[in-house]
């Protein structure tokens, strides 16, 4: 795309993008992005970013694949399970001793659901499913239509605990379906984690490997949103490939690799 005239340049197509989408490129690492945009225009074998603007406001279904395919919707239950088991171990016992057992968890940047109803039963342990609640949000409306489906293949549950699989899901086809009790822990919503209201008062939040495809400067404010949307003593839990280089200067407490609590 490098031959592109300046006027529908890769400039020219994050403000249409903006205007069309409400997502602001600008916020990403643009070698990263323009990679995977490039190759979206090639599979249509579209000529240029002006015609693949035109695309996206004709077409829905290229809209559509556009918004799912640079929000890079990648996730599985029980991610990374060394770090659950401090969470389920360490994070919610000590949420629970600090602040009873009505908590207000976000699951940020949720995708398909499986961080979510992950939450749900690493809670379920200690909680009952009548008193559990998780805000989970994306920015893909269509990730979480399927979150709220509940429907996985076999190796997204790979890492599930064997009980916890045996209890909460039933095999549907070549599928595993989650059961209803745990969907209804969970309330889905669309939200941009770049331009929306954060909500308030949560005792943790959890937003893991999302961050690492922005760009330094939407890492610094959206981990700044994420300190004044805790409580003092909540914590945030974030992904393997992921930290907060200034955590002290926002004033958080590292806990672990994975974990900062607002003191």
């Amino acid at each position: 795309m490098t031959g592109l005239p300046t006027l529908y340049g890769y400039e020219y197509f994050k403000r249409e993008v903006l205007h069309l989408t409400g997502i602001d490129l600008n916020s990403y690492k643009e070698n990263q992005m323009k990679r995977r945009i490039d190759t979206l225009i090639l599979k249509h074998g579209i000529q240029g970013y002006d015609q693949y603007v035109s695309a996206l406001r004709t077409d829905r279904e290229v809209l559509e694949e556009f918004v799912a395919y640079i929000t890079i919707n990648v996730s599985q239950f029980y991610r990374d399970p060394d770090q659950w088991v401090v969470m389920e171990q360490k994070a919610i016992p000590e949420l629970i001793a600090r602040f009873g057992k009505r908590l207000r968890i976000w699951s940020a940047a949720c995708s398909t659901g499986d961080e979510p109803y992950s939450l749900v039963m690493a809670l379920s342990r200690y909680i009952p499913l009548s008193n559990i609640r998780v805000y989970a949000t994306d920015l893909d409306k269509q990730v979480i239509e399927q979150a709220k489906e509940g429907l996985y293949p076999d190796k997204s549950i790979a890492t599930v605990p064997a009980d916890l699989r045996r209890r909460y899901f039933r095999q549907k086809g070549d599928c595993f379906e989650i059961s209803e009790e745990i969907k209804a822990c969970v309330e889905f919503r669309e939200h941009n984690l770049l331009k929306d209201v954060y909500p308030a008062g949560c005792h943790m939040i959890v937003c893991r490997n999302v961050l690492i495809y922005f760009t330094e400067e939407a890492k610094d404010q959206v981990f700044r949103r994420y300190y004044n949307s805790l409580v003092s003593g909540g914590l945030l839990f974030i992904g393997s490939s992921e930290q907060i280089m200034n955590h002290r200067e926002i004033g958080y407490l590292r806990k672990n690799a994975f974990f900062y609590q607002k003191p």
